[in-house]
């Protein structure tokens, strides 16, 4: 029987450690690996010394695999190249894929001070020193001490993954130190109003292969308000957002921390707090993570929660979010199970007198030809301020568009009493409730006024895209309303939402309120 890893430096067998296999036990269930060190000498400087290691995993290897390298003092940066076997599999099976990432000598705790940074599987080689690393990696001191390599295999073929893994270290003085720039958390003047942003949004330092300044470009192209930097598992662009922010544009950081069982977005986050990934939802870190996110005023939102794709799709419940990503991108079915599935929640919240999880959309943008702003939130926040917009969002004072074309009022009135998007109408059971939706920028789309009963009217706006629909109704017979605005579908009907087959029944989502609750709580 074959060991789940094995590794060789040149010549000399480097198997696997059996006293460190608990390594990371308590927070990841025996979910990691450890390898023999690998050790450096001390050497003169402006000197650089050069080891490689090589080895195999087996189908079922650990989530994560360390590589301890020792450091010794003297060392002003840190080199790291590494390749895998990519087989040709048939299709339906997966091929290899491995992630790289690295912490320091201060140790590979959970949530601990020795994250240095991570590239997952989108970068071969990475270097840190005092003044500038690789994006996705901290820049700051080589501590002399044991670092340690971190490897990802989230998919290993049934013929296993070979690896090589190349360190570098380069001898002397540090630079001058990194100095970040973080950007500001409000907007001076911007008052009470609706502000629109895209929450979820990657560039180069992760996986998106649009730089910093593109992304802020293509913000303001698409005339959001704010945006928040959402890179996987590394906060290490925060520090670049400064100067690309400005009176127009309000720059939030965040993370999109990305498991073995889903990904969610941490919102808010202080810049250069780091959030981390190293656990699956049989595992207790997410909810820690939560506490932790929540206790720096930060929010939880699972994304994409229907996502097809390995490690993906979301399955560490709601209990602990604070809103949950409905719509992510152009529009497909898996955010059409998303929304399902919202709306038997928000059911659920008014039969259990709960609360209620509102919804976001964002654009999930990458790279071109992925639309920032498609879709984006338009927040009813107190200021364009990190606090007033965080708070809208968690309150659900927000609505989602697919761009900044599309407009949208909703409103319900009984009587003197009047509440919008996200509030609550505190009237009689039988009191008279008009609700009235006025909606532009969606030529010949379909309006859907939705209740916890379901679907109650559907009103087709004209070519001009513009319009106004009401309906009456009550607070015994409407727990909450909500109101969809879809494009007419391919074959330019309107579809009803009964309608049985392989296609969608309805076209593609331009605009999509939260909940207006109606009566006593």
């Amino acid at each position: 029987m074959t060991s789940p890893c094995k590794a060789h430096s040149g010549d000399t067998s480097a198997l696997l450690s059996p006293s460190r296999r608990g390594f990371l036990a308590a927070a990841l269930t025996g979910a990691a690996l450890t390898l023999t060190p690998m050790s450096f000498a001390a050497a003169d400087s402006g000197t650089s010394k050069t080891k490689t290691i090589t080895g195999h995993l087996d189908p079922g290897a650990a989530d994560f695999v360390y590589l301890p390298v020792d450091v010794p003092a003297g060392v002003n940066r840190v080199s790291v190249s590494y390749t895998y076997s990519k087989p040709s599999v048939p299709s339906g099976l997966l091929t290899n894929a491995c992630d790289i990432g690295i912490f320091d000598e201060r140790g590979t705790d959970l949530q601990g001070k020795g994250f240095r940074g991570w590239s997952g599987g989108f970068r071969t080689e990475f270097t840190i020193s005092a003044s500038d690393a690789t994006p996705g990696y901290l820049p700051g001191p080589i501590g002399n001490g044991t670092w340690n390599v971190i490897l990802g295999p989230y998919q290993v073929s049934e013929d296993g993954m070979d690896y090589t893994v190349t360190v570098t270290l380069d001898y002397g003085p540090d630079g001058a130190p990194y100095q970040p720039k973080y950007p500001a958390q409000a907007i001076a003047g911007k008052g009470a109003g609706w502000y629109r942003g895209d929450a979820h949004l990657h560039t180069v330092y992760s996986d998106g292969k649009r730089t910093p300044d593109e992304v802020a470009a293509g913000a303001r192209a698409a005339r959001l308000d704010f945006m928040i930097s959402t890179d996987h598992n590394t906060p290490a662009s925060h520090g670049v957002w400064g100067p690309l922010a400005g009176n127009d544009l309000l720059i939030l950081t965040g993370e999109e921390v990305t498991t073995r069982n889903g990904h969610y977005l941490a919102l808010g986050l202080e810049p250069g707090e780091w959030i981390d990934w190293r656990y699956r939802a049989r595992d207790k870190g997410f909810e820690d993570a939560a506490q932790l996110i929540h206790s720096k005023g930060g929010l939880v939102v699972p994304a994409h929660p229907y996502c097809p794709y390995v490690a993906c799709r979301w399955k560490f419940g709601y209990d602990d979010a604070d809103a949950v990503e409905v719509w992510t991108g152009p529009w497909t079915v898996d955010d059409e199970s998303s929304v399902n599935t919202w709306d038997s929640m928000l059911v659920h919240s008014v039969r259990t007198n709960g609360r209620w999880l509102p919804a976001m959309g964002d654009s999930d943008a990458h790279s071109v030809p992925q639309v920032i702003g498609w879709p984006h939130n338009v927040v009813n926040a107190s200021a364009l301020s990190h606090d007033a917009i965080l708070e809208g969002i968690r309150s659900g004072r927000s609505w989602i568009a697919e761009s900044a074309d599309v407009t949208l009022d909703f409103t319900v009135k009984s009587g003197a009493k009047t509440a919008g998007i996200g509030e609550r109408l505190d009237v009689a059971p039988d009191a008279p409730v008009t609700v009235t939706a006025t909606v532009g920028g969606v030529p010949n789309g379909v309006v859907r006024f939705i209740t916890d009963e379901g679907q109650t009217q559907q009103v087709t706006l004209p070519a001009s895209g513009q319009g106004t629909s009401t309906w009456l109704t009550t607070p015994q017979l409407s727990a909450y309303i909500r109101i969809e605005v879809r494009h007419p579908k391919a074959d330019g009907t309107s579809g009803s939402g009964t309608e049985m087959g392989p296609n969608l029944p309805l076209g593609p989502m331009a605009a999509l309120t939260n909940p207006i609750f109606l009566g006593s709580k």
